[in-house]
């Protein structure tokens, strides 16, 4: 395959070794700027931190997630199912972002007359 690849470019070998020789010093080069950062305490810590923060805001945003989808089930139910007459758009958003609580509290302001 070289001897077609010759015949057709000729010079076509010194291309090969100018690549190979260009490629070398750009991977040393950055060889040589990450092995500055190893052993450096700051990013070790600095990734921990970063692995710690995504599994606290993962657990996190999973009971707020969860907290929600039961919040709009419970709207659902009280409104379509035992026919509670709520502000429609403002009861859909309190227990979308309250969740069971923000329908709770909907439900015990109506009860006292305080919501229309």
């Amino acid at each position: 395959m070289n001897v077609l690849l010759e015949a057709a470019l000729p010079g076509v070998e010194h291309l090969g070794e100018k690549a190979g020789s260009v490629l070398e010093k750009g991977a040393g080069s950055v060889a040589g700027q990450l092995s500055g950062l190893a052993g450096d305490p700051k990013v070790l810590f600095i990734g921990l931190a970063l692995i710690v923060l995504t599994l606290i805001i993962i657990f996190f945003i999973k009971k707020i997630i969860i907290n929600s989808v039961l919040g709009l089930a419970a709207w659902a139910l009280v409104v379509y199912v035992f026919d509670v007459h709520l502000p429609l758009f403002a009861s859909f958003v309190v227990s979308a972002v309250f969740g069971l609580a923000g329908i709770g509290s909907l439900l015990v302001l109506k009860f006292l007359g305080l919501l229309a």
